[in-house]
């Protein structure tokens, strides 16, 4: 029996983040779909996202508190500072991620040049347009961080690495790499620490 199950789809950012955490602490996970915007799904998520985390008795929405969640809760090395400067950095980091780079990155560029055309639909060209510069501008100041250290918050990886991966490995896959991504190397060798670690393979989406 697994520990915990995660409700949420392979191919989601934020699903994969919470799986590649699940990796790094070597704890086992169902992976089961859910019909978005359904009553089931309402019940698990009063705001119909993904994903969602179930463990016993405990269902836990939200990626940083389901990451911060499985860190705590379960042996295996730590993926969060212990010094508490160092764990508000990470806090900052988690919280930039959801509220910057998430929508840039990935809903106005990466959704609508991959998941629109996969849906039969037209991507949106002014959307992506407007969000280049805009995820150009947050993955520069990632790089900028990432020239000073090997990871994030220092020299081991933590949950904001863990949240951040999708959407860098994403961000690589469409055109517009050659404006955002391309040529940042600080973050492009930071990528590469990432795929290296076994809990990319691991549960890295089929494509």
């Amino acid at each position: 029996m697994s520990d915990i199950i995660l409700y949420g789809f392979p191919g989601s950012s934020y699903t994969w983040s919470a799986r590649l955490i699940c990796a790094e602490k070597g704890v086992s996970h169902d992976l089961e779909g859910v019909e978005l915007g359904s009553e089931a799904h309402r019940r698990l998520h009063p705001f119909c996202k993904i994903p969602v985390m179930k463990h016993g008795d405990l269902v836990l929405h939200e990626t940083a508190a389901i990451c911060r969640y499985i860190d705590e809760q379960f042996d295996g090395p730590a993926l969060q500072p212990a010094d508490p400067a160092a764990r508000a950095l990470m806090d900052q980091w988690n919280s930039s991620i959801v509220d910057y780079y998430y929508d840039c990155c990935i809903r106005r560029i990466v959704i609508q040049r991959l998941l629109v055309p996969q849906r039969g639909g037209t991507p949106d060209e002014a959307m992506i347009a407007e969000a280049v510069p805009q995820a150009k501008h947050a993955l520069s100041i990632t790089n900028d961080a990432l020239t000073e250290a090997p990871y994030l918050v220092g020299d081991a990886p933590s949950i904001a690495d863990f949240l951040l991966t999708p959407i860098v490995f994403y961000s690589k896959q469409v055109g517009e790499a050659a404006e955002t991504v391309d040529g940042l190397d600080g973050l492009e060798d930071w990528l590469g620490r990432m795929q290296a670690r076994p809990s990319f393979a691991a549960t890295a989406p089929e494509w």
